[in-house]
């Protein structure tokens, strides 16, 4: 007879892992709509201008954190984007895009049914086909600012 049944898991840390997050100069741009909000206010007196200086700092920083906030992982087999999960066997070959070609694949080469995850602030993306026939999505395009790695990851992985 058991006395006690001992299960042993393990869990895979992730092969790729990024956080796409704004750069450092939007944080300052967001305090900097704070301040210009509190001068705005400050005819109203003193503390409605501390009131427009906290309140516009905290729309501006959420709004740069909602822009900066999305996660790249491949781990476990599936290639995990936002609240994407997409199986690594249903990927093909990993395509390292810089500069030019990037932009080209964001604008005029785009496909309307591609799952984007792009940034504008971040020139370098990975596009990857999707070969399973019975998805109509043509690839995937992740804007990223280490696509070495994961088209690497991508590769690995599957």
């Amino acid at each position: 007879m058991y006395d006690k049944v001992t299960t042993v898991t393990t869990v895979q840390a992730p092969a790729y892992d990024e956080r796409l997050t704004a750069p450092k100069m939007w944080w300052v741009l967001a305090v900097l709509f704070g301040f210009s909000l509190a001068l705005v206010f400050l005819p109203y007196g003193s503390l409605a201008g501390l009131i427009a200086l906290l309140a516009g700092t905290g729309l501006g920083g959420f709004m740069v954190g909602a822009q900066g906030s999305e996660r790249i992982r491949v781990a476990a087999g599936l290639l995990i984007v936002g609240d994407a999960r997409i199986p690594l066997t249903a990927l093909g070959e990993p395509e390292v895009l810089e500069g030019e070609e990037a932009r080209a694949w964001r604008t005029y080469k785009a496909d309307l049914r591609a799952f984007m995850m792009m940034r504008s602030f971040i020139t370098t993306a990975v596009r990857v086909e999707i070969v399973d026939p019975d998805d109509p999505t043509p690839y995937v395009y992740l804007s990223t600012r280490t696509p070495d790695r994961l088209a690497e990851a991508i590769r690995g992985s599957a």
